[in-house]
């Protein structure tokens, strides 16, 4: 959308991500927290300004143009399935070393609740914005960002800068939580390990993003379900005794 080589953005990504890894956990946490407003507020306008300003075609000729896409599974319930599980996934390893710096059972409880439902409004948001302008994104790679350039230029501007801030808040949890594994935060190991991952992730940016959409995210919805399956099992396995923190 900038008109510039897709490799300027992955590298300006893989360095504010390796550079934020030198920070200390609630630095981190205070960074993707920070964008989290600015990601509700401009999800909710360009979906109200999609809704009201669509092609106008009827829904069965939009089902005719979503159904042609690329599918996550053979089935539509299946792939909304996969979705959710991909976004527990992704988001696993990083709520896991923040609900356990937290010994307080009803704050970790409701912060996953509100921020499930939070998650799941503005995905149901987004989604309903998109199949009412699918005749008009369906080729885009970033259709959002399309969208939000109808409700005006600057508009737009914001919206990819939303998108790299998504991309980011997502990148810093992942790669935290994934070098957290081999060496202990804010410690020189932990910044080099934290640097590898980021180049090697670097690398693997140039398989392009719908492809790594395409093929990627199913196999990390199927691996949420193992792990929502693990963890249920754990839980009813360990209910009512009392926790390691207690």
């Amino acid at each position: 959308h900038l008109v510039l080589p897709s490799v300027v953005g992955s590298v300006a990504m893989t360095v504010v991500t390796a550079a934020t890894l030198c920070l200390n956990l609630h630095r981190i946490v205070d960074l993707i927290s920070a964008v989290t407003p600015f990601l509700i507020v401009m999800v909710v306008i360009v979906v109200s300004y999609a809704l009201f300003n669509n092609s106008g075609a009827d829904t069965a000729a939009l089902e005719a143009v979503a159904v042609q896409g690329e599918k996550a599974a053979g089935h539509w319930a299946l792939s909304g399935l996969l979705y959710a599980s991909f976004n527990i996934a992704v988001g696993f390893p990083l709520l896991a070393v923040l609900a356990g710096s937290d010994t307080n059972l009803r704050n970790t409880t409701w912060g996953g609740i509100y921020g499930g439902l939070g998650l799941g409004a503005l995905i149901f948001l987004l989604n309903i914005g998109l199949f009412f302008n699918i005749d008009q994104i369906q080729n885009a790679q970033m259709p959002t960002v399309l969208l939000a350039k109808g409700v005006g230029s600057w508009i737009g501007v914001l919206m990819m800068v939303s998108v790299f801030c998504m991309i980011y808040s997502t990148g810093v949890g992942m790669f935290f939580a994934f070098t957290a594994r081999f060496a202990m935060p804010n410690t020189k190991k932990f910044r080099l390990i934290g640097l590898a991952s980021c180049l090697v992730g670097l690398l693997l940016s140039f398989a392009g993003f719908t492809k790594l959409v395409g093929t990627v995210y199913p196999l990390l919805g199927y691996l949420g379900l193992a792990l929502i399956a693990a963890v249920l099992v754990y839980w009813l396995r360990n209910r009512g005794k009392p926790s390691v923190a207690a």
